[in-house]
């Protein structure tokens, strides 16, 4: 990729992140971003491959934060990956990331032909980050899709009540549940051979 396209790329996230994606229009974004459309179709061809690259480069962003947020020794001690993503992620300066981030998915899910290879490396991607920060005792793609689906759920809610301290209890109560040692005194393991037999 050329410098001047990740030029672009990197000016183009920013502007989606402060105006969103719903009824954009290359001509007020181009002008915004100190070029034209003439030149953003040279870089990117077309407006949905345009938002295919920026909707990519967000979630490789997101992803990379998570993972500079997990541990290599697994400390019980230490605040949990997922909490301390969450923290992360509803802070003033990143809050608007993620609610683009979702934007993007509903862009995507209207219309499967255009960005159907978006949504499936996004959902393989953000999966495959989920499962590696998971400790041993955790770590199965089952536990990783629903760590991913509380996330997600419980962002939604706080984009749409703007409550904070309650959603984050249901997070802390989430962890709690999952991370609870069985009454063996064992961590809880999902059973990894049906996980295999669905391979």
């Amino acid at each position: 990729m050329s410098s001047r396209k990740i030029e672009l790329l990197d000016a183009s996230l920013r502007y989606l992140v402060k105006h969103g994606v719903a009824n954009i229009s290359l001509r007020p974004m181009a002008a915004a971003l100190g070029t034209s459309p003439r030149i953003l179709m040279f870089h990117f061809k077309s407006k949905e491959a345009l938002l295919q690259d920026v909707f990519g480069e967000l979630n490789s962003r997101l992803q990379a934060s998570l993972r500079t947020m997990t541990p290599t020794d697994f400390d019980p001690l230490r605040v949990p990956p997922l909490k301390r993503f969450w923290q992360w992620a509803t802070r003033k300066d990143n809050f608007p990331y993620f609610r683009l981030l979702y934007e993007a998915q509903i862009v995507a899910l209207q219309n499967p032909k255009e960005y159907g290879r978006y949504l499936e490396k996004a959902s393989g991607d953000w999966q495959a980050v989920v499962f590696d920060s998971m400790s041993a005792s955790l770590k199965s793609k089952a536990m990783a899709s629903l760590c991913i689906a509380v996330f997600d759920g419980l962002m939604l809610e706080r984009m749409s009540t703007g409550n904070s301290s309650r959603l984050t209890e249901s997070l802390d109560l989430f962890i709690a549940m999952a991370t609870k040692p069985s009454p063996s005194g064992k961590s809880r393991r999902l059973d990894r051979r049906r996980d295999r037999a669905v391979q």
